[in-house]
């Protein structure tokens, strides 16, 4: 199968850079693509999305083009509804045997990676994309940010400098509004966080209403779960993720498109009075980016090495990305 590889999982992946046989490994629980060939899964599939829709979903930063849309983006969509579609004959089977009357519960699909990735970007496209498919029209897309604590919280628990690694948010929750979802209650809602004022919305909620899909999209939905007080079973959010995709590029790679995205934001949203960061749009350029360096090698990238890197093996898929930002490669479980 030219531009498609099985082998073993190594510590540190990378797409083919040149299609071949497949490898001898068969021992691996995941294939490798890269673009060209994971391109042709969709071949013949109308996009359904315009330029104009795609300016509105993509973050500031992300270069996403309506090729890479074609390319990258509808055939996973096409992958997830044929999951959603088996999802589907599975509870039937289940309603049949179990003699039961109860509705089927929304499929949830989990988006990880680190901020300034595009897991953003990923999350909003592909809930315009399962939206466009008639088997599912009710698409849901729910942020972590949302269940992040209050900056008071976290000042008085002394944790703004980590906020974003796991303690940082309400993991019971979190955990609650995922539960409910997958027991199908009719309305479940959730926290909502602003990005300019860099902080929860007093009072603000953000509702689901038994949908087909939820798209749940954050930095931590993949954490396996931590053991109990009380040394009894745990439960995390990814215990009842359907499907999960990773958003992976290199740690360099993403340190700059941080950088890169701060230096954008300074001239622009942190020019606004109510944002949280707007001191810093008064920096010279050297300034800002030493101060983006610095906030980097801080807090996002040992949240990156130890809280998010290491869930990247528990993902279904994993959208790796090269240095221009675009997605070079793709690794999916074996069914």
């Amino acid at each position: 199968m030219s531009g498609i590889r099985t082998g073993a999982l190594p510590e540190t992946w990378a797409p083919p850079e040149v299609a071949g046989e497949e490898t001898s490994q068969d021992s691996s629980p995941f294939v490798d693509f890269d673009r060209e060939s994971w391109a042709r899964l969709g071949a013949n599939t109308p996009l359904p999305l315009t330029a104009e829709e795609l300016d509105q979903v993509r973050s500031l930063g992300d270069e996403v083009d309506l090729d890479e849309v074609r390319e990258v983006y509808l055939p996973l969509s096409r992958l997830l509804t044929l999951h959603v579609q088996e999802g589907g004959r599975l509870y039937r089977a289940y309603r049949t045997f179990l003699g039961a009357t109860t509705a089927r519960t929304p499929f949830v699909i989990g988006i990880g990676g680190s901020v300034s990735v595009g897991k953003s970007t990923t999350a909003r496209l592909m809930r315009l994309l399962l939206a466009r498919w008639p088997q599912h029209p009710r698409v849901a897309l729910v942020t972590t940010d949302g269940f992040l604590h209050p900056n008071a919280e976290l000042e008085r628990r002394g944790l703004m400098t980590r906020k974003g690694f796991p303690e940082s948010y309400d993991r019971r929750a979190l955990l609650q509004f995922v539960t409910d979802v997958k027991a199908g209650r009719a309305e479940v809602s959730a926290p909502v966080y602003s990005h300019l004022t860099y902080d929860i919305v007093p009072g603000a909620r953000s509702t689901v209403h038994r949908p087909d899909i939820l798209l749940l999209e954050g930095l931590n939905v993949l954490q396996p779960a931590q053991p109990s007080r009380e040394g009894g079973p745990a439960l995390a959010v990814s215990d009842f993720i359907d499907f999960s995709v990773y958003v992976d590029a290199a740690t360099e790679d993403i340190r700059r498109w941080y950088v890169e995205r701060f230096l954008r934001l300074r001239e622009t949203a942190f020019r606004n009075p109510e944002s949280y960061f707007r001191r810093y749009a008064a920096l010279d350029e050297a300034g800002a980016v030493a101060r983006a360096e610095s906030i980097w090698a801080e807090i996002n990238g040992p949240n990156l090495e130890r809280n998010i890197l290491p869930t990247r093996g528990r993902a279904t898929l994993v959208l790796r990305k090269g240095p221009k930002h675009d997605v070079t490669g793709i690794r999916l479980r074996k069914v």
